[in-house]
Order: C-alpha cells, then sequence, then structure tokens
C-alpha cells in the first residue's frame, strides 16, 4: 500500500531534517506532505535544501495551526492510507508499517497508535497525562468508543473514508475532530501500542492547557454536528 504521510510544521528546525530523513527511510511506498506553517525560526531553509521526489511541499503565509496544516494536505494525498506525523522526534517513524498493517489486512479503517498500551516511553509531565486521559474519557463517553489514546498524534486512516470528511479545525481540535467524524461513520478502529519520546516544554512542546480546554469544546461540538 501507498502511505501519505501528513507532516504539519512550525518552527522545528532542530528536528526537521533528522525527522524528514527518518521518515524517508521506511521501507514502504510513501509520499511525504509537508506542510510549513508560517515557520519563522529558519524551518523554511532547512525545507528548500531536502531534495527527494517523495516529498510535496505546502506553505501557509501566516501561522494557522495544526488542524489547519492537516486540512491543506488531506486534499492532495494520492496514497491508500493517509498518516499524520509530527515534526519534533517524539513518534518514531519506524512504527509506520505496523499502523498501516491492520488496514492492509481489511480489518480496519482507522488505526490509531496509543501511548498508553505498554510501549516504552519517556515517564514525565503528569499533568498532560491526566488531561490526555480525562480528554479521551469524553470523547469515547460521546462517541461510543473505547480508545486509550485519542489525542495521539499517530491516526492512520483510508484515504477515500479521510478525504469524504469535512473538516472544521485549526488548531489541536483536530484530534477530537477526526475521532467524533469517524465514530459517526462507522469506521472500524483499531489501536496499537507505540513508543513515546515526549518532550517538554524547554525542548519546544507546544500544547498548552488553553489548547486543553479548546478540545474540550471541540469533543461535544463535533459529536452533534458534521
Amino acid at each position: 500500500m501507498k502511505v501519505s504521510v501528513i507532516m504539519p510544521v512550525y518552527n522545528e528546525r532542530a528536528t526537521i531534517e533528522e525527522i524528514v530523513a527518518r521518515v524517508l527511510a521506511v521501507p514502504v511506498a510513501l509520499e511525504l506532505l509537508i506542510v510549513d506553517d508560517a515557520s519563522d525560526d529558519g524551518t523554511g531553509e532547512v525545507l528548500d535544501r531536502i531534495d527527494d521526489p517523495r516529498i510535496r511541499l505546502f506553505r501557509h503565509p501566516r501561522n494557522r495551526g495544526k488542524g489547519a496544516a492537516i486540512r491543506t494536505a488531506v486534499p492532495e494525498a494520492t496514497g491508500d492510507v493517509v498518516l499524520i506525523q509530527d515534526a519534533d522526534l517524539e513518534y518514531d517513524p519506524a512504527q509506520i508499517p505496523a499502523l498501516v498493517q491492520p488496514i492492509e489486512l481489511g480489518v480496519a479503517d482507522v488505526v490509531y497508535g496509543s501511548r498508553f498500551l505498554g510501549g516504552p516511553h519517556r515517564v514525565h509531565l503528569f499533568w498532560h497525562y491526566v488531561a490526555n486521559r480525562f480528554l479521551t474519557f469524553c470523547s469515547n463517553l460521546l462517541n461510543n468508543l473505547n480508545l486509550t489514546d485519542m489525542e495521539t498524534c499517530y491516526k492512520c486512516v483510508r484515504r477515500e473514508l479521510l478525504q469524504s470528511i469535512p473538516l472544521r479545525s485549526n488548531r489541536f481540535g483536530i484530534e477530537p475532530e477526526l475521532t467524533a467524524k469517524l465514530a459517526r461513520r462507522r469506521a472500524r478502529f483499531y489501536e496499537i501500542p507505540i513508543s513515546y519520546f515526549g518532550r517538554d516544554y524547554a525542548e519546544g512542546k507546544k500544547i498548552g492547557w488553553k489548547d486543553g480546554v479548546a478540545a474540550l469544546g471541540a469533543i461535544f461540538r463535533f459529536r452533534f454536528r458534521d
């Protein structure tokens, strides 16, 4: 199967070259759709130096958020499946084949990589853990799912299904929006354990408590409207 990897990027100069190399080294047929969300730290210059025919680069003239970057790339995807990959080093692209496999076997429409199913992970940021589990619980309650990690970056979806969904969120509300709208379409969900190398704010982590509050609102909003 061909995999369309969508990579939203905002101010990731320190990691962008390595994460792109890791994605391109994955032993699957893929295209890499990078959306530079108006980075102003030199990330764009690094991207200009990377030359590979599998990469397609899109740029936003102003910063709009992760959700907006995903929305820009989704209509451009041509693979059999679409997978979202952050531009930091928290998620290891070596896990991409395992994420694709349930869809390739025909038993899933959607595969989430869960940080809470027993894979190796960095131990830190207790309140982020609590917030993630609370948001996942609320999402499960409203969407009648039993996910362990709704907020995971690693979401792998059949392309035709994903492209049929009208997406609205500009920031991190894209995670509960995708989950709610996929559940509304009776998609078959799978989860697999993944490793997770989380970073803290000193290392460039961007999501904050305001995004958590916005995500909670998105869970309720997108449960009742498409």
